[in-house]
């Protein structure tokens, strides 16, 4: 597991993006050249818990999900910060699925142990079991030292962890994270969720530029269930984002992928990208297109500016049990050896893949495939 140090003091106010002047260890003059350092960020779709995983999970009187990990783990590991969104609570018993999540601790746990550093906590089942999940959701992260952002005890939480920022491999990086709404459940007073306000979104831009960071990245949770192209309104808060300042934006919630765009401006060089959805990671959804996600992976280079070097997506697959015959949900990588599944797997993973295939082709915008196994 990697180690990250948390910055949360504020620093003067100075806007920068990806391609600004930054400031560093090593001073530059006409008689010095700034090394070059590098860090590689991976962001994964929805981490879901339905029904039907918590019982396949169950052990005895506890839960395992280390299989559900294990093709995909060394990947994860292999990146310097990987980030999901955690679309359940850890409301404690009983366990539940859909409509309202409350997962077992030991998913938490795998969760960490598959090499998660980061967790997103602003969607709309953050609420599922009101303030005591909340809650209790926040103490599991806080216990097992898994930091995260998005929902917050009170005000006073909020204001120290939000934007998050990662101090790491030289970089300052700063984490922004909202969503549209909670299903309807309001949030009990004084617990914070952050949601899709430009108004607030605003004022956390600009206090994330005082930070001086590197890059400003914000995770949305946006968009409509089961669309495999963004709205009108995803474009256009995007692009909102983009103008204030935010270098790159990462969305989720459709439950199926959408599109991914790297925007380079023809004048200043300047790169942003823009994922759309990243698809559930881990889910009993059966729906077409709703089996299987995306990893995104960027590596970001800095000398004397900051600068994406590479960028590009991985597809994964979750095998069911009513499909492959075996105990657990099991995720594999979308190029995993065909001996590896039944017949029945394999159609469906190369639906899922096909099907992704052809809507990148289409839609994508530079962004290209990787595969690892």
């Amino acid at each position: 597991m990697k180690t990250l140090l948390l910055s949360l003091l504020l620093c003067p106010i100075l806007s920068c993006n990806s391609q600004s002047q930054v400031a560093n260890d090593t001073i530059l003059t006409s008689d010095s050249i700034q090394p070059k350092s590098s860090i590689t960020l991976l962001f994964a779709g929805d981490l879901m818990q339905h029904q039907a995983q918590i019982d396949a999970a169950r052990v005895g009187n506890s839960y395992d999900y280390k299989e559900c990990f294990k093709h995909i783990k060394k990947e994860i590991s292999k990146a310097d910060v990987a980030i999901a969104n955690l679309e359940v609570t850890l409301g404690g018993k009983p366990y539940t699925g859909y409509p309202a999540f409350s997962a077992p601790d030991e998913f938490l746990f795998d969760i960490k142990d598959a090499g998660f550093d980061i967790l997103l906590t602003a969607n709309n089942h953050c609420l599922d079991r009101g303030k005591h999940g909340l809650e209790r959701t926040i103490m599991m992260l806080d216990s097992l030292s898994v930091d995260y952002l998005g929902t917050y005890i009170n005000e006073e939480e909020r204001s120290k962890k939000h934007p998050l920022i990662i101090e790491q491999n030289g970089f300052r990086i700063a984490l922004l994270n909202y969503t549209y709404g909670t299903n309807g459940i309001p949030a009990t007073p004084p617990n914070m969720v952050n949601f899709i306000d430009k108004k607030v979104m605003k004022q956390d831009i600009e206090q994330a530029k005082a930070m001086q960071p590197d890059v400003i990245i914000a995770n949305m949770h946006w968009g409509d269930e089961y669309v495999f192209l963004p709205s009108n309104g995803q474009k256009e808060l995007a692009d909102w984002l983009l103008s204030k300042g935010v270098d790159h934006v990462i969305g989720s919630h459709p439950h199926v992928v959408q599109p991914m765009e790297l925007r380079t401006d023809s004048i200043s060089g300047t790169q942003n990208i823009v994922v759309y959805s990243l698809g559930n990671f881990i889910s009993n959804m059966s729906k077409r297109g709703t089996d299987g996600g995306l990893m995104f992976k960027m590596t970001l280079e800095k000398d004397s500016m900051t600068r994406v070097t590479d960028c590009g997506y991985s597809m994964i697959w979750t095998d069911r049990p009513v499909i492959s015959g075996k105990k657990n949900y099991i995720l594999y990588p979308i190029n995993i050896p065909a001996d590896s599944l039944n017949q029945a797997s394999r159609n469906k993973l190369s639906i899922f893949a096909k099907d992704s295939k052809e809507l990148f082709d289409k839609h994508n915008i530079e962004i290209k495939e990787y595969t690892f196994y």
